[in-house]
């Protein structure tokens, strides 16, 4: 019989993560105060984060210990199996071998507590009673809520409103969990107030949730504000996907041609392709990494690179991205997840430096693989994880045009068991081909007034 699925022990967890940072050729460029617009250092993070992310954020040391008690938790669904994906190679004929790192194991069924677990522990440390965040589709929110709850910490999430109605089931597991769940925008703080009187329907974004988590953790000094992606820190946490499979592919004998993932922020990419990337600048490997996004919200294959904003109102510091601009509204996409202007900085500072690629997939096509996928392999995956599928399929097919064998790994960051109602409107005919045009964007970036990146 072939092995079909390469698992690790609990002793193989990683006991560090992954900083790429210490590996890049060009470091990012520093963030900016959103007032005065010149370079701030870590101090000015304080009154959002713990000391110990705000050094982890601003690191260039290459491996960061993972607390032992972090590691503890990790091993509730750590490490997360590896799968060789036969029955899509047939599907597809194609020559190519397949692999995924399967995350939708963890308690909230994604990728996401890997960065929730230590991100609690710090707070919690540092003695901090209450986190508020935002949430998209909910996987980052349910996260939280299960992280905040082992550690005693009161948890508070602005989800977008237009995934609080689409998915009552990822409201209740935060629920469940203990924390309060708001939709996106509100009448609870002055940024969500200004986006209603502007747009009472508005169906909300990720930029526009972050503005009132930021807000409501600004005003108590028990108070800290948790982000779900983006971040350096957050990127870092994600790495223990990656370490994780390259043992695994070790145990197979294989290593991969080709590294994808899903990208909305850039902590699901981040995850699996750094450990790889690192393969690529240490030892001069020709790993490809592919950034998989939506055609509705295409920061990486049509933004700009520019210092931008993190939120809609303009709360956060500026940070070197590619963007859309912080008043942009996706269309209202299943993948609640993938519904960001901007992607985090080191992401856009290896995009810019030709270190990583980029593609982008229309929202009908991403269903169509997600079909195929759980057809062929049994998992219904989550809509974010479907454009890491198209693109796979996309290299696959390549393969059999080509006649190469080669190897690719995608992250199948969760499932999709509480995203019914996206495949309900996919099979009712509702989910069309959308693509932004060049005048959707242009509109968008030139309402941009923040500093150019020569």
């Amino acid at each position: 019989m072939k092995t079909r699925k390469f698992t690790l022990s609990e002793q193989e967890i990683p006991e560090q993560w992954y900083n790429i940072v210490a590996d890049m050729p060009n470091k990012p460029l520093p963030p900016l105060h959103p007032g005065t617009k010149e370079p701030i250092g870590p101090e000015a993070l304080a009154p959002l984060f713990p000391q110990e992310l705000i050094k982890q954020e601003v690191s260039t040391e290459k491996w960061i210990t993972i607390p032992d008690e972090v590691r503890n938790i990790y091993s509730l669904w750590r490490p997360t199996p590896l799968y060789r994906a036969y029955e899509l190679e047939k599907a597809l004929d194609t020559p190519a071998k397949i692999y995924y790192k399967y995350e939708g194991v963890s308690p909230a069924g994604s990728h996401k507590p890997n960065t929730a677990i230590p991100q609690a522990y710090y707070n919690m440390k540092e003695g901090v009673k209450r986190i508020t965040t935002e949430t998209g589709a909910g996987q980052w929110g349910s996260a939280l809520s299960f992280a905040c709850n082992i550690f005693n910490i009161e948890c508070e999430v602005y989800m977008v409103k237009l995934s609080f109605e689409h998915k009552p089931y990822r409201k209740i597991m935060m629920n469940t969990w203990g924390a309060n769940v708001i939709p996106s925008p509100s009448n609870l703080t002055e940024a969500g107030r200004k986006i209603l009187a502007q747009d009472p329907n508005s169906p909300g974004s990720l930029g526009i949730a972050i503005s009132e988590a930021v807000e409501m953790a600004a005003q108590r000094e028990d108070t800290k504000y948790a982000l779900g992606s983006v971040l350096n820190h957050v990127l870092l946490h994600q790495t223990i996907i990656g370490l994780e499979a390259h043992k695994q592919l070790e145990k197979a004998g294989d290593l991969p041609d080709v590294v994808i993932a899903p990208f909305g922020g850039g902590s699901n990419f981040a995850g699996l392709s750094f450990p790889f990337l690192r393969l690529n600048l240490e030892e001069g490997k020709k790993i490809r990494c592919i950034a998989s996004e939506p055609t509705s919200c295409p920061k990486l294959t049509r933004g700009v690179f520019r210092y931008d904003f993190g939120d809609t109102v303009g709360m956060t510091p500026l940070l070197p991205m590619y963007t859309l601009g912080h008043n942009f509204v996706p269309a209202p996409i299943h993948a609640g997840g993938l519904r960001y202007h901007g992607a985090g900085a080191i992401v856009s500072q290896l995009l810019k430096d030709g270190l990583i690629e980029a593609c982008a997939h229309d929202n009908l096509e991403v269903f169509e693989a997600g079909i195929k996928f759980a057809k062929a392999e049994g998992i219904i995956p989550a809509p974010e994880a479907t454009h890491g599928i198209a693109t796979a399929i996309k290299e696959a097919e390549r393969c059999k045009r080509e006649g190469k064998s080669e190897t690719i790994l995608f992250n199948l960051c969760g499932h999709g068991n509480f995203d019914m109602k996206a495949y309900q409107d996919y099979f009712e005919g509702k989910i069309v081909r959308h693509e932004l045009t060049d005048a959707d964007i242009q509109n968008s970036l030139k309402e941009l007034d923040t500093p150019v990146i020569a």
